[in-house]
């Protein structure tokens, strides 16, 4: 496994680091030009959007044809370590798709929506960037140091965006997620104290390796997996997801559902790989909290009154089909950990792209009606097909219909559960399915109702309508283009 993290040491140096550097500062340099010149407009956004795509490529160029590529970077005494494969160049991909999408959206949408003070939008762009170089940090981090650096620095940043909306409820669902935060953090710092008082080291090849199972051993993984679940809202410590979803702004919500709570689960997922590969009986718990968290999150999404919420508790309950992985690859055969592998970075990257694109549609929705609550979607159908059109689209993603990436990804999970003779797991997939579609068709038996009272209805930016529909489509159609994905998946190592 330690080859599908990239951090084998037949992973050989990257001879020219620029391409690295420039995927890691690039989006925060951006985020303080945006913060100087506060756009107005969508297409400055696009231009510079793809500069980081660009250096993504020219650091994808330099990996190619290998099996990843490792380094240091020295800072006196202080050596902190990175590495790139197929699995972190998806996930950059994905981090920066995403970011550009939020950040696409966001100038008629602080314009014509919310209205934001001049303050709010001077410090939405730069913490928007910073969100963007420290999620890439944590692709790229190889090392406990750089992956807490990350971390922190995700964290503030995203509590920040919260806070932007400056109502008296976003503050204070803002500063509550910024409590259990900082818990989680000092969880997390615990077990990196731990870690470092043993084994003298805090890189994790070199963990992997000197790391010796115990009573310490067990302390540490607790913490920092405790830690990390806190932050990734995993059930049952998801108390603050909703409350923040539900007074933050439009693209904030994307990008925080999307990917700053998978951050977290990647960081949990292969320390457990690393350090605790054979620890079947808890893996299987934390596959029980999973199955938990889909149906929780199904229930509480398919009761929900506001649109916000269902979209947010739809967030709790996707989760759960991540924290599949950890049954399912940690004390399995070669063939299921291979079936599983692919299906939970596939259904991480289909989950961001989805759930990015239906809190934006979400965002048109309530922009357009006025109304939050989902009663007030009666007769959308009629006078916002577009709108409800990129939600439809985002949403077979998430219920996981073909031929979405959703459904490939669950379809690959399936099969492994079924290849291992999980049939637990095969029913938590069965079950989540259901309740996905139960509120996905809530929605749309209210927006399809045709004897609405007529109301007065406001005109949607074209901007934040193409932009949910293309995030959408992309959710939709890359279903058929799975193999690209997989590919690099199954090229990040030979062995599962």
């Amino acid at each position: 496994m330690i080859e599908r993290l990239g951090l084998s040491p037949a992973a050989t140096p990257m001879e020219n680091e620029a391409a690295l550097w420039l995927v890691l500062v690039l989006p925060l340099l951006l985020g303080v030009l945006g913060a100087i010149a506060r756009p107005s407009r969508t297409w400055p956004v696009a231009v510079a959007g793809l500069l980081p795509l660009l250096a993504l490529g020219w650091l994808s160029s330099q990996v190619a044809g290998t099996t990843g590529k490792s380094g240091v970077v020295e800072l006196g005494d202080l050596v902190l370590y990175w590495r790139v494969n197929g699995l972190t160049l998806l996930l950059l991909l994905l981090t920066y798709l995403i970011g550009l999408a939020s950040a696409l959206y966001a100038p008629a949408y602080l314009r014509d929506d919310v209205q934001a003070l001049t303050w709010g939008q001077a410090w939405f762009w730069p913490l928007l960037g910073l969100l963007i170089s420290s999620l890439a940090l944590i692709w790229l981090a190889a090392d406990l140091l750089s992956l807490y650096i990350g971390l922190e620095l995700m964290g503030l940043t995203a509590v920040g965006l919260m806070l932007l909306p400056g109502k008296v409820e976003a503050l204070v669902a803002g500063l509550r997620y910024l409590l259990l935060a900082l818990v989680g953090s000092l969880a997390f710092l615990l077990g990196i104290s731990l870690m470092l008082g043993a084994w003298g080291r805090l890189d994790l090849a070199g963990l992997a390796e000197v790391a010796e199972p115990g009573v310490l051993l067990w302390v540490a993984v607790g913490l920092l997996t405790g830690g990390l679940m806190l932050k990734a809202a995993a059930f049952p410590l998801h108390v603050w997801l909703v409350p923040v979803h539900a007074w933050a702004w439009i693209p904030v919500s994307a990008i925080h559902a999307g990917l700053v709570i998978k951050a977290s689960f990647f960081i949990a997922l292969q320390l457990w790989l690393l350090l605790v590969p054979e620890a079947t009986v808890a893996a299987w718990m934390i596959g029980g909290l999973a199955g938990a968290a889909v149906v929780w999150g199904g229930v509480k999404a398919w009761r929900s009154a506001k649109l916000k919420e269902v979209v947010a508790w739809s967030t709790v309950s996707q989760l759960g089909y991540l924290l599949l992985a950890f049954p399912l690859l940690i004390g399995t055969d070669a063939a299921v950990a291979d079936l599983a592998w692919q299906g939970t970075w596939l259904q991480l990257a289909a989950h961001g792209l989805a759930k990015a694109a239906m809190f934006l549609a979400a965002g048109n929705l309530i922009l357009a009606t006025g109304a939050a609550r989902v009663e007030g979607l009666a007769g959308a159908s009629r006078r916002f097909p577009l709108s409800l059109l990129s939600f439809g689209m985002a949403a077979i993603s998430v219920v996981g219909l073909p031929p979405s990436m959703g459904f490939t990804a669950k379809w690959l999970l399936l099969h492994a559960a079924l290849s291992g003779g999980h049939w637990a797991w095969m029913m938590v997939l069965a079950v989540g399915t259901l309740l996905s579609a139960a509120y996905v068709f809530r929605l749309f038996h209210y927006s399809f109702i045709e004897d609405a009272p007529e109301a007065e209805f406001r005109r949607v930016p074209w901007p934040m309508e193409t932009v949910a529909l293309l995030l959408a489509l992309a959710a939709l159609l890359l279903g058929l283009a799975a193999e690209w994905p997989l590919t690099l998946l199954r090229g990040a190592g030979d062995e599962p």
